[in-house]
């Protein structure tokens, strides 16, 4: 592929709800301009954007995919991203390195989920946006309707530059409100308006116009002066309009039947701002902050925006360039981790395909392989400037599982590969529990996870068995209690002999104190050490249900030793034992985790998630609406909200979302508790 110039560039991000279109579209969009010969189906695995395995087998697109598309002398780097809520953080990076969102609305469903993730994610990276009503041709197609139920979502004023020429099986093409002609099938025919359209058109182009005005000073004074704008002025007016003021212009088409493309192109052309038109980027450097414009004399920044790991080709490192020029065979210096990278072959991505090209200019998408250290979110710089670009706020993974390798080999590739997995994905994450012994991966949902985990048996062929998350709780005492054990041994020889009295007591605090509190040299100092050893293996595996054992106090006051057959490992048995029969008298009770949980969602299902939460065991901390969505905070315990991810989603229609963070630890209904410490007995037999 050839190089463009910054001025030539645009960085368009496609988003939606799940099938809404966005992967036909791009496909025949391609097709159109010559970039590819035929037309992919997503059933037979054969789009550009749909290029993984799993995409293939799911029938969904899992990854942001750059398809550059040539038109007008221009470089449209097209980002096709999924649009299922799993998936929110390949739409949270590509919205990162776009200068224009591309929104689509699906002409029977209307204002959907992914919609309004798109629209709010948009909003968040102040990007301008432009919508295609799509779908025009399917049965049911609604433009009006569709149009009104993404209005009483957004805050953004919902401007039509086209209208459809009919709909449903009637549609035809596009009826454009600038040049005021109707565009026939994929928009290479122009004729007139017809007579039965022109007055909707007349009525629509005001608006437009008006909207147009907006934009510039100049303009909005021609317009009081004579009520209209020219073609060229409108274009202008609108170019500007949707990225000073809150307006979204709207077209049409019906993407998979290639209707509507040519109007669509000619607007992403007109409309879509170029690098250099949007603001300034700030980066941080050890001297302070800097501001990054994108010109190719500048410094040089890069921000890495995606990683993904292939077997055959290695690590793929997806990049835009904010500042300077990336050129192959060159070394950059990598600001986060410290470390200089050779790149190879600069490329430029189109699908799974890559396209070696020796430079790229400032604004413009590319990829580079084997990089060693590279990671998503790195800043890929020069040495002396230590430019850092800050990485976008990923939303929170809620959902978690436990899992387990199947093999001795899965054990010793699991740390590494879930750090690849995560490093890979932002909205992953893993952790060790240590009060459980499990192994934590989390993710937005259980497609997220399911998706990492087959990514993890291809990729990197390592195979993981799932288990049911353990919730962490702790065991507490709440009064004193004492015991006494001997540990006597007798197997020819010198034996083993040991004899310890301790007691327990709660402590606040602190999580643990001990004490030697034996007068008259019952025990010999040298013994306390053991003793101590022995009982804190003990709280570590803990006592009446298997979780630690916390806040708890021990006093050695009394015990006996032998003089030839005393040694450590016997006052490290009878401490470990005089202890677990001490807490048992002690009345243990189980601490489990709090989180402080905040629930949003529309204001309808405000009256279901209370009455929800309720059985959850909830404190609500307090209630908030505003502009039809609702805010609930509460305090919850963890094993209410093991999938509650699924479960809100499931009665919100996916319009809830919810954050939660530790809080606090606190005590656990006793007739739970007790389920909790019978289950553990039984374990403990069984393994018996």
């Amino acid at each position: 592929m050839k190089e463009f110039s910054t001025a030539n560039i645009r960085n368009i991000v496609l988003a939606s709800h799940s099938n809404s279109g966005k992967t036909m579209l791009v496909e025949n969009i391609l097709n159109f301009t010559g970039a590819t010969t035929r037309i992919g189906k997503i059933e037979d695995g054969t789009t550009v954007s749909d290029f993984d395995d799993e995409e293939h087998r799911r029938g969904i697109s899992l990854f942001t995919s750059v398809l550059p598309v040539v038109y007008k002398d221009l470089k449209l780097n097209l980002l096709d991203t999924p649009g299922y809520t799993d998936f929110v953080g390949e739409v949270v990076s590509a919205m990162r390195v776009a200068d224009c969102a591309l929104i689509m609305v699906d002409s029977v469903a209307g204002l959907e989920v992914g919609t309004e993730v798109a629209l709010d994610n948009a909003v968040k990276f102040q990007i301008p946006q432009i919508m295609v009503i799509n779908k025009m041709d399917r049965e049911n197609a609604n433009f009006r309707k569709a149009l009104a139920s993404v209005q009483e979502g957004t805050d953004m004023r919902l401007i039509p530059m086209q209208l459809p020429w009919g709909e449903k099986a009637d549609f035809k093409g596009v009826i454009d409100l600038v040049s005021m002609k109707a565009y026939k099938g994929d928009g290479k025919t122009v004729v007139d308006i017809p007579d039965e359209f022109k007055a909707e058109a007349e009525e629509a182009r005001t608006a437009l116009i008006e909207a147009a005005a907006e934009g510039e000073d100049a303009l909005l004074e021609k317009y009081f002066e004579n009520g209209d704008l020219t073609p060229e002025e409108t274009l202008k007016g609108l170019h500007k309009a949707i990225q000073v003021s809150n307006v979204i212009p709207v077209l049409v088409a019906s993407g998979g039947h290639a209707i509507g493309i040519v109007p669509l192109l000619d607007a992403l052309v007109s409309l879509a701002p170029a690098p250099t038109e949007r603001p300034a980027v700030k980066g941080t450097t050890h001297k302070g902050e800097v501001e990054l414009r994108p010109d190719d004399s500048g410094p040089l920044a890069a921000y890495v925006w995606k990683t993904t790991a292939d077997p055959f080709v290695g690590r793929q490192t997806f990049f835009r360039v904010y500042s300077g020029v990336m050129s192959s065979d060159s070394r950059v210096w990598n600001a986060n981790k410290g470390e200089e990278e050779r790149l190879a072959s600069v490329q430029v991505p189109f699908g799974k395909e890559n396209q070696p090209v020796p430079v790229l200019h400032s604004g413009d998408i590319g990829t580079v392989a084997k990089l060693s250290v590279t990671t998503t979110g790195d800043t890929l710089t020069t040495k002396e400037q230590g430019i850092v670009l800050a990485p976008p706020v990923f939303p929170h993974p809620l959902y978690r599982v436990a899992i387990s390798p199947k093999t001795q080999s899965d054990a010793a590739k699991l740390s590494q590969t879930l750090t690849r997995l995560c490093e890979e994905d932002m909205t992953l994450s893993w952790q060790m529990e240590p009060a459980t012994h499990q192994t934590l991966l989390f993710g937005m949902g259980d497609q997220h996870i399911d998706v990492a985990i087959r990514r993890a048996e291809q990729k990197f062929q390592l195979n993981i068995n799932l288990l049911e998350p353990k919730v962490p709780y702790e065991e507490h005492i709440t009064r004193e209690a004492s015991a006494t054990y001997r540990h006597k041994k007798q197997t020819g020889g010198s034996g083993q002999f040991g004899e310890v009295s301790l007691k327990v007591f709660p402590i606040e605090g602190e999580d643990f104190t001990f004490s030697n509190d034996v007068f008259g040299g019952a025990i010999s100092n040298n013994y306390m050490g053991p003793i101590e050893k022995g009982v804190r293996n003990v709280m570590k595996e803990g006592v009446v249900a298997g979780y630690p054992v916390h806040n708890v106090g021990v006093s050695v006051v009394d015990g006996k030793e032998h003089p030839v057959d005393s040694k450590p490992i016997a006052f490290e048995i009878a401490g470990r034992e005089a202890f677990k029969i001490a807490f048992k008298d002690a009345n243990p009770v189980l601490y489990e985790p709090i989180m402080r949980v905040v629930v949003m969602m529309p204001e309808a299902n405000m009256g279901d998630i209370m009455g929800d939460l309720n059985t959850r065991r909830a404190r609500v901390q307090g209630m908030d609406t505003e502009r039809g969505r609702s805010t609930v905070n509460a305090m919850v315990p963890l094993s209410e909200m093991m999938r509650y991810t699924t479960q809100l989603r499931s009665m919100t229609g996916g319009r809830g979302h919810f954050t939660m963070e530790f809080d606090h630890y606190d005590l656990v209904p006793t007739q739970l508790a007790r389920e909790i410490m019978d289950a553990r007995q039984k374990e403990l037999k069984e393994e018996e």
